[in-house]
């Protein structure tokens, strides 16, 4: 591996840190059933909540993945937990009004505390924690939007966010990159990897049947129901529960239009000295910035690496690639982690969508949720939750999301040819603040 400049450790791997915990399962090779009341297409946090809430009900339910089950973001992420909804109550009253923006602020808070619940109720050993995030401000403006942002009233729930001057930095971060920053104390962490695992126990002790390596390849309506073709045969099933996500391809091109696929690129650091670890990160907060790229980033749960992620390339690239760009951004505002070297480099596709919004809905026994726009932790799986009871016909399927409208834009078809010149506008406005 071409490495000039000494910065990939001897044990340098490109998949993620946290697949060297947890390894990826291991399922039996066979074939889907011919019919089943329920079809999953995706076995990540969306389609095995959504699952478990369809078996624990009663009904057949059958899980397919192109891959292995949860080879996606799912456990690709930076295992951040925040209440997931990018837009504040102002831009969404404007698009939706006061009380459907409430609603979906509602919807936010709720997915992380049932994230939260969840795990315990399940007994989940994933190294959940409510750490709080910190989020820095890498302009002197940008503290002063922030502090307008964190007096501002939100009336779906209390934030307690507060805010750190420039002053007080290092209680928070060990850098001088930022010009203080706001906390929002009730975010937590995860490691991703143990959490998908404890879905995927907990959704083949309901019941449902999970088939990896089993690629939807078409989906059509008959008369009996809706038909479902994989690689390793068809199944009639009475509902379909689409939960592609960032890795959503041409089985549904009505869907496909509506996300767009961003790679994600994350590192992790070889082993770093506890005393320099305790200086730089005092804290065990999740951590990112005001910047339109946004980084992402956070000791990993037994503090000994970093994590560190981000969009570093106007295009997709490869993760031997991205390795030095995401490094050279972390040093940049660590300066005394210069030499430290990378042990993993990996990527994972988050969906987008137009109007920077989840979006879960139905139609015809079709059922979707998408479009977390990187911030899919806890929302993909409360989300997830909605979706089985929906197709389930329990109660308590409601949300706020599900009264917008999910938006394309012309010649558009599922690949972001618009993403090049976006992310290049988006680093003129970083370097400006605008």
């Amino acid at each position: 591996m071409d490495d000039p400049k000494g910065l990939f450790a001897p044990d340098f791997k490109l998949t993620p840190y946290w697949w060297d915990r947890t390894p990826r399962p291991n399922l039996p090779s066979v074939s889907p059933p011919d019919k089943a009341d329920i079809l999953i297409v995706g076995s990540g946090y969306t389609g095995l909540h959504a699952a478990i809430q369809t078996a624990r009900a009663g009904l057949s339910t059958v899980v397919v993945d192109a891959e292995d089950a949860g080879f996606g973001c799912s456990t690709r992420n930076g295992g951040q937990i925040s209440t997931s909804i990018k837009p504040g109550f102002e831009e969404l009253s404007r698009r939706h009004g006061r009380e459907i923006a409430t609603a979906i602020l509602k919807d936010g808070q709720a997915s992380l505390d049932y994230t939260a619940d969840f795990i315990r109720t399940e007994r989940i050993e994933c190294d959940h924690r409510i750490v709080g995030r910190f989020h820095g401000a890498h302009l002197p403006k940008k503290f002063d939007q922030l502090a307008k942002e964190c007096e501002g009233a939100n009336p779906a729930f209390t934030t307690g966010a507060y805010m750190v001057s420039p002053q007080d930095m290092p209680t928070e971060l060990g850098t001088k990159a930022y010009h203080g920053g706001c906390v929002f104390p009730k975010h937590a962490s995860v490691d991703p990897a143990r959490y998908h695992a404890g879905l995927l126990d907990a959704a083949i002790a309901a019941g449902a049947q999970i088939f990896s390596n089993c690629a939807a390849t078409g989906l059509t309506r008959s008369p009996t129901g809706l038909m479902v073709t994989t690689t390793k045969g068809t199944t009639r099933a009475e509902r379909v529960i689409l939960a592609t996500n960032g890795y959503s391809g041409p089985l549904s091109p009505w869907h496909r239009r509506r996300i767009i696929p961003i790679g994600s690129y994350i590192i992790a650091t070889s082993p770093v000295e506890p005393e320099l670890m305790d200086r730089l990160f005092p804290t065990d907060r999740v951590l990112s910035d005001t910047r339109k790229l946004v980084y992402y980033y956070r000791p990993s749960p037994d503090r000994s690496r970093i994590l560190f992620g981000g969009r570093v390339s106007v295009s997709e690239t490869d993760p031997r690639k991205s390795a030095p760009r995401l490094h050279a951004e972390l040093t940049s505002l660590f300066p005394e982690l210069r030499r430290i070297q990378i042990s993993h480099s990996w990527m994972g596709f988050v969906g987008y969508s137009f109007d920077t919004v989840a979006h879960i809905g139905e139609e015809n026994g079709v059922y979707h949720a998408m479009g977390y726009c990187g911030s899919g932790v806890g929302m993909a799986g409360y989300l997830g939750m909605k979706l089985g009871r929906k197709a389930a016909g329990l109660a308590g399927g409601e949300t706020g999301l599900e009264q917008i409208g999910f938006p394309t834009r012309p010649l558009y078809s599922g690949k972001p040819w618009f993403l090049a010149p976006a992310v290049t506008a988006y680093r003129i406005r970083d370097r400006f603040g605008i």
